[in-house]
């Protein structure tokens, strides 16, 4: 199979180390150039001889230069710790051992102080999806993760679950007409809507967030790609809720998931290369590359990040603000968390950052979404505040399997008669988010019930995502 992915054992088998230089040979690896996999074997293991013989090669020599450097790159990477803090783990026996590889290594940065991984765990980059790490004064751009601030948000309506059923087509519309989705799109000028995000200080002085404020204005009130969605369901109270405010009973309800767009992305992207030029560390862990609190770069991510946050809450507010209006209904209670954040909090007496990446905050009394799939429950539930799981819990069910994998190997028969047995109707939406690609919500709930009570459950009906994350239906 000549054109067999190469990967880090088979470069370990030609006397590769784990190391940088491996990185940039699985990086010119990717566009093979018109090698075979042979003929690039081949090549990596006479370029590792004898680099000096590649440093005018215009593929190979990124790999020469660093192979011939490696010594003094080693000299500058910031050691780790000799052994991994304990950490703990939340539903063990349903975490691949790709995302507590991930967390392993997290637990032996210098700067972490603690960590925990939640049930609906899977592998990421740097820092797994489910991971929560404390630090020492130190924020990862990675253990934040790309989509800075995605949150959950929860509208209880003042109209009964049957709504659903006698306007069923009026809803459709709404969704479809409220907002965007997928990557790159938003709204035209005449669409767009003012919100006082837009009015953040660093947006006129800081060049680099000036240059993204019109992308953020084109797409304020866009939801994303992937796993983003903005849906109608039943929300079931049985029994009542004075910290709420709700009666028992089913309502209408509007969930949404989504972050911080383009303006996130871009953000992440370009505060990640800064902390990989700074904090050069090794290569098993230079996805977790961080930034001091203390310097100029650390605050201005801090600064960026938060700014982040607040776009991507402005973007369900909008979304929420416009379905309310069309329905012309009272609002009976809302509700909104977020992840792929960093907070200052206190841990065992002291001030650390906590990154949760894809995981809920979970401190005592704190209220938080954890949704299940298209065609699965979702719970409203309130943090119990355990410590040894840094106050946190899972942010959703989890991927059972990849998007490759579930495009490869899941019916979209199967998808369409599950759907149909639920009762759900699906606007847009490959069939990498079908329910059969993640966990068990109810086996991930039972993990946790140490870190959360379960206040009401929310069963979703007409669900909107992106066709594929890029396009719109």
């Amino acid at each position: 199979m000549e054109n067999q992915r190469i990967n880090g054992n088979d470069l370990l088998a030609i006397g590769y180390q784990e190391n940088h230089a491996m990185g940039v040979a699985l990086k010119i690896n990717k566009k093979r150039l018109g090698f075979t996999r042979e003929e690039m074997l081949v090549t990596f293991k006479a370029v590792l001889e004898q680099p000096e013989s590649y440093l005018h090669d215009p593929v190979f020599k990124p790999l020469a230069e660093v192979l011939l450097s490696i010594d003094t790159l080693e000299d500058e990477t910031i050691a780790l710790k000799e052994e991994a803090l304990n950490y703990a783990v939340y539903g063990a026996e349903h975490i691949e051992d790709g995302a507590k590889k991930q967390m392993h290594v997290a637990m032996k940065l210098p700067v972490t102080v603690a960590g925990a991984l939640m049930p609906d765990a899977h592998q990421g980059y740097g820092l797994p999806i489910g991971g929560v790490l404390a630090t020492n004064n130190a924020v990862i751009p990675y253990g934040v993760g790309v989509d800075i601030g995605c949150r959950m948000a929860l509208s209880v309506f003042d109209l009964p679950a049957e709504y659903l059923n006698t306007h069923h087509d009026t809803l459709k519309n709404v969704l479809k007409h409220s907002t965007r989705f997928g990557a790159g799109h938003g709204f035209l000028r005449h669409e767009r809507t003012d919100h006082a995000v837009l009015d953040h200080s660093l947006f006129e002085t800081h060049d680099f967030i000036r240059s993204l404020k019109d992308k953020a204005w084109t797409q304020l009130g866009s939801s994303g790609g992937g796993n983003h969605f903005v849906e109608f369901g039943i929300m079931e109270f049985a029994s009542a809720d004075a910290t709420l405010g709700v009666a028992p009973g089913k309502y209408l309800a509007l969930l949404t998931h989504s972050g911080s767009r383009g303006l996130g992305a871009t953000i992440a992207g370009h505060y990640t290369k800064l902390a990989k030029e700074i904090c050069k560390l090794p290569y098993e862990a230079q996805h977790l590359a961080y930034l001091d609190l203390h310097t100029a770069e650390g605050q201005e991510y801090w600064l960026a990040m938060n700014l982040a946050g607040d776009y991507a809450s402005a973007c369900h507010e909008v979304i929420h603000d416009k379905i309310r209006k069309a329905l012309g209904a009272e609002l009976l209670t809302k509700v909104e968390n977020h992840h792929n954040f960093a907070w200052k909090e206190q841990f065992e007496g002291e001030e650390v950052i906590v990154h949760r990446k894809g995981a809920t905050p979970a401190g005592k009394d704190t209220m938080g979404i954890i949704p299940g799939s298209m065609a699965t429950l979702g719970f409203l539930v309130r943090g119990k505040g355990e410590e040894t799981a840094i106050n946190s819990a899972s942010h959703g069910a989890g991927r059972l399997m990849s998007r490759t994998q579930a495009i490869k190997t899941l019916s979209a028969t199967d998808l369409k008669t599950l759907l149909e047995d639920q009762g759900v109707t699906l606007l847009g939406a490959g069939i990498d988010e079908a329910p059969m690609a993640y966990k068990d919500i109810h086996t991930v709930m039972s993990a946790q019930t140490d870190l959360v009570d379960i206040v009401a459950t929310f069963s979703p009906k007409i669900v909107r995502m992106a066709d594929d994350g890029s396009r719109e239906d």
